[in-house]
């Protein structure tokens, strides 16, 4: 059975395309572990949020509604 091999162009070609395809992959993968390291930041600060809000309804009161520009508490409105 006669060997046959692709011309240096060929090959060349191949490879570089190969290594694309990695490098491609690779990125996803960094962009997916940012992305999980996102996501706990957030689920972190919804959890820090939670509790400054039960602490602020404790001191104002279940009907305080604060302004988060200038930090002013009124009564909610009926």
């Amino acid at each position: 059975m006669e060997q046959t091999i692709l011309t240096q162009e060929e090959l060349a070609k191949i490879q570089e395309m190969n290594n694309e395809f990695t490098k491609a992959k690779l990125a996803l993968g960094d962009l997916e572990m940012q992305k999980q390291n996102i996501l706990k930041s957030i689920e972190a600060l919804r959890a820090d949020f939670a509790k400054h809000e039960i602490e602020l309804i404790d001191k104002y009161g279940q009907d305080a509604v604060i302004n988060v520009q200038t930090g002013e508490v009124t009564k909610k409105q009926d």
